[in-house]
């Protein structure tokens, strides 16, 4: 029998399969899982707690920009980690953990088509990776929301929520460079099935974090789509910078090639992958 795959959560399953995690609930419906976790982090609840929702009602993604998807196509989810003893300099890189994280969850659970036989006459399957600092492609268009929010600093308590879209149709993506894992072909559409393995990827890819940072950098930058592509970073306050994605540093930053061969450090800023055109470069290949 084929799964629905805007069947309900299965709450029960979601906390059978992940003993690591102290709790796990789920819900059809909320505003925001981020705001229900931050709220359970000021009650005192303790580390990997997460909440998962079929539908949020007032969710919201960075620069408070709103993330919306019908009832039932996707998974919301927000977890809180307590990292003890992680230095605050270092705390900026948990939204890259939770990028890997997803990354993690759609090449081994929700299963994309594998690539063809030389010769075979059958489509390239889309490209998966992460665009600086955690925007996860799926065939150059985003799949999902990513936003840490920290409920506390000293000590340090941090709201992970992330949104993935499973079942959107294309008439249903909420802006065009938009995709989800089922226009991308993907396997398996079990919403639980898919919780329960980005909840156990983000478990370990934290632990990674805290424990081997040099490695879960190093596995970054072999995911990071940005590294050796021409991008164009729309800085904070205005301005903006053009050249050749060269490098990511051991905090996260970015370094950019200019074209006068400068290399330059960004912290923060939104940026574009630019693809070749006849007398330079131009257009957006992925935003």
């Amino acid at each position: 029998m084929s799964h629905d795959p805007r069947s309900p959560l299965d709450a029960a399953a979601l906390r059978a399969a992940l003993p690591r995690w102290h709790a796990v609930d789920a819900v059809e419906t909320t505003g925001s899982t981020n705001i229900d976790v931050t709220r359970m982090a000021s009650e005192g609840a303790p580390d990997r707690v997460a909440l998962v929702a079929s539908e949020q009602t007032a969710g919201r993604g960075r620069l408070s920009r709103s993330w919306t998807a019908p009832a039932g196509a996707s998974i919301a989810l927000s977890a809180l980690f307590r990292p003890e003893g992680v230095p605050t300099e270092d705390l900026g890189l948990l939204p890259l953990v939770a990028g890997l994280a997803v990354v993690d969850m759609v090449r081994d659970v929700a299963k994309l088509p594998q690539a063809a036989a030389p010769g075979d006459a059958v489509a390239k399957p889309p490209e998966l990776g992460l665009k600086w600092p955690n925007d996860v492609l799926l065939g150059g268009r985003k799949l999902c929301g990513i936003l840490v929010e920290a409920a506390s600093i000293a000590p340090p308590a941090l709201v992970v929520g992330i949104g993935v879209n499973v079942d959107l149709r294309e008439d249903e993506l909420p802006v065009p460079h938009a995709t989800s894992l089922a226009l991308a072909g993907a396997e398996n559409l079990n919403r639980t099935e898919l919780a329960v393995g980005l909840l156990d990827a983000l478990d370990r890819r934290e632990r990674q974090w805290r424990f081997d940072r040099a490695a879960m950098m190093a596995d970054y930058r072999a995911t990071c789509l940005t590294l050796g592509t021409r991008v164009r970073v729309e800085l904070p306050g205005g301005g903006e910078l053009v050249g050749d994605a060269a490098d990511i540093l051991d905090d996260g930053e970015l370094v950019v090639r200019d074209d006068s061969g400068a290399r330059r450090t960004v912290t923060a800023g939104d940026v574009r992958h630019l693809r070749a055109a006849e007398g330079g470069y131009a257009g957006e290949a992925a935003k």
